[in-house]
């Protein structure tokens, strides 16, 4: 049978407890758990619901649009899908819906290095849309270097440098239900690295030695010529870091509680980030992200546009390429409606909506 939109998803929740129910066990835990426990993960949906939002009425609405644009690029919406691996786990078609939901809606899409279908294939798929390579540097920097080469010749048009992720996080959920990749399903991109060398412990200085640094954003723009966007940043002074080091644009995130527990939720990092760096820059945002008012608010607290990674697997486990697209028309439609009940024309307006009113 096609995939189809149940009818009792009307929300980006609602996805997430119908993929919960049909996903498998140990599947789940390696989608829904975080780090440790799981301050983080928790802490970057409740931050965005702990807010008040001061409506205008009466308004203006005519013109009223969600439109955007970064880094070049004009955009009907600030919704953008985040980097996640495996999406063969959740639907066969894997990363190929995923492009096909992104394509459809012009929505720009940031392909994981750890993909389950070749990036090449995914290129073709999204048929010109906005396409993002998302980065981890490898222990082997000559197979860096090349799967650069083959981001860039198969058309993508930025590059994402994750930088807060150099090892994984510690995942209790994940390991106590026995979580392993499937027969047939990898990180396909990567295949032909020479492989990792044993280490005794995390800090072993073989691979310390391989770990990314600043320079490596300059490496990166003048091997592909594309803008480096540094995916990670939580910590203002790393925000300058990253605009000193000719980053082209910063992502506040903390891998949605997935590396190390206690870490700030995004929404208290963001304002910080974006007071450092004043607008050099554009900025975006992920992290527990579920509606529209909370996209609302991650614009006016200083987003230039944010990511939506678990409510995308959700949605392309429950329905696959339909289901993804839904789940990217749900959050639009609330911040068009968000946006009408506040006053706000455009989302240059967004940030009186968040602020005490005199």
């Amino acid at each position: 049978m096609a995939d189809q939109i149940p009818p009792t998803a009307v929300s980006l929740i609602d996805y997430q407890q119908l993929a919960n129910e049909q996903l498998d066990r140990t599947t789940l835990a390696y989608l829904e758990g975080g780090a440790g426990d799981q301050h983080s993960l928790e802490a970057n949906i409740t931050a965005w619901a702990n807010a008040t939002i001061w409506p205008r009425v009466m308004t203006q609405a005519q013109g009223a649009s969600t439109q955007t644009t970064l880094l070049g690029m004009k955009l009907d919406s600030p919704l953008m899908i985040a980097p996640t691996a495996y999406h063969r786990l959740f639907h066969e078609q894997g990363e190929l819906a995923t492009a096909t939901a992104a394509s459809a809606l012009n929505t720009p899409y940031i392909v994981s290095t750890q993909a389950s279908t070749p990036l090449e294939e995914i290129a073709a798929q999204a048929a010109g849309s906005p396409l993002w390579f998302q980065l981890y540097i490898q222990h082997d920097r000559e197979f860096t270097a090349d799967l650069v080469l083959r981001a860039k010749r198969a058309g993508y048009q930025a590059l994402v440098l994750t930088v807060d992720a150099p090892i994984n996080g510690i995942r209790n959920q994940e390991q106590r239900a026995g979580f392993q990749l499937p027969p047939g399903i990898s990180a396909v991109n990567l295949h032909g690295m020479r492989p990792t060398p044993n280490m005794s412990h995390a800090l072993d200085p073989r691979f310390l030695s391989s770990l990314p640094n600043w320079k490596d954003i300059a490496w990166l723009k003048k091997l592909s010529g594309l803008p480096v966007i540094i995916k990670g940043i939580l910590h203002p002074q790393d925000a300058r870091l990253a605009v000193e080091h000719g980053g082209d644009a910063i992502i506040v995130s903390n891998h949605g509680g997935r590396t190390l527990d206690l870490l700030p939720p995004t929404k208290t990092a963001l304002p910080l980030v974006a007071q450092a760096i004043d607008k050099q820059i554009p900025i975006l945002v992920d992290g527990g992200i579920r509606r529209g008012t909370d996209v609302l608010q991650a614009i006016a607290l200083g987003a230039d546009a944010v990511l939506l990674g678990r409510p995308i697997l959700h949605g392309l486990s429950v329905a696959g390429a339909t289901g993804v697209a839904h789940v990217l028309r749900l959050l639009q439609h609330e911040l068009e409606v968000a946006m009408l009940l506040t006053g706000c024309r455009s989302l240059t307006e967004a940030s009186s909506v968040i602020n005490t009113p005199n």
